[in-house]
């Protein structure tokens, strides 16, 4: 046999021999997902209500909030209240107000003011605001969170009304329907004596 084969096919053994080799190594352990909130991202600003509304107070409102990571697809479900801050790894989601249509009231809606921070490549960078505005659950599309690695949504925002009737000084008001569209359905049988909250 030639000399050079000889040494092409005894480094062909050697490169198969440590590629065998680092096949039997066991993987590393998986890092735990970090869920500490940095001081500085903890307590978002509540919004105040323009008006005193007819369901919970905002303090006492629940909001589900998903959040998907694109690259594993692995997710997540926060349950928040406004002043609230949650953290999944490098993401982070501040909760300042949630909403929802009473039920009276058309179309349903249901939105929750957030915005969503993000750190920046290698772990140990800047928190990066990614997001800042209300989110639809009925329209998501309409203000979207924007970004190559995260999903955050609205799945739900936990509130009351007043026995699912609009407020006294309202049901006084002799004023027609505000939609004056013939598009809006049509309000249930024990909604037609009161006239539509005007948003």
């Amino acid at each position: 046999m030639e000399p050079g084969r000889l040494i092409v096919r005894r480094a062909s053994v050697v490169l198969v021999a440590g590629a065998l080799a680092a096949c039997t190594q066991q993987p590393p352990d998986p890092r735990p997902v970090e869920t500490e909130v940095p001081e500085e991202l903890r307590a978002p600003k509540m919004v105040e209500p323009v008006e005193k509304s007819a369901g919970t107070p905002m303090k006492d409102r629940v909001a589900l909030i998903g959040v998907l990571n694109k690259r594993n697809n692995l997710s997540q479900t926060f349950e928040m209240k406004p002043g609230e801050a949650k953290r999944w790894g490098e993401v982070i989601v501040r909760l300042a107000a949630c909403e929802r249509t009473a039920p009276w009231e058309f179309p349903r809606q249901t939105g929750a003011f957030t915005q969503v921070f993000v750190r920046a490549a290698g772990g140990d960078g800047d928190w990066n605001k990614a997001f800042s505005g209300w989110m639809f659950k009925e329209a998501p599309s309409i203000n979207v969170l924007e970004h190559p690695i995260y999903d955050v949504w609205v799945k739900d925002c936990r509130m009351s009304f007043d026995g699912g009737k609009p407020p006294a000084s309202d049901s006084a008001s002799s004023a027609p329907n505000a939609s004056g569209s013939g598009a809006a359905p049509a309000p249930s049988p024990s909604a037609e004596a009161s006239p539509s909250n005007a948003t």
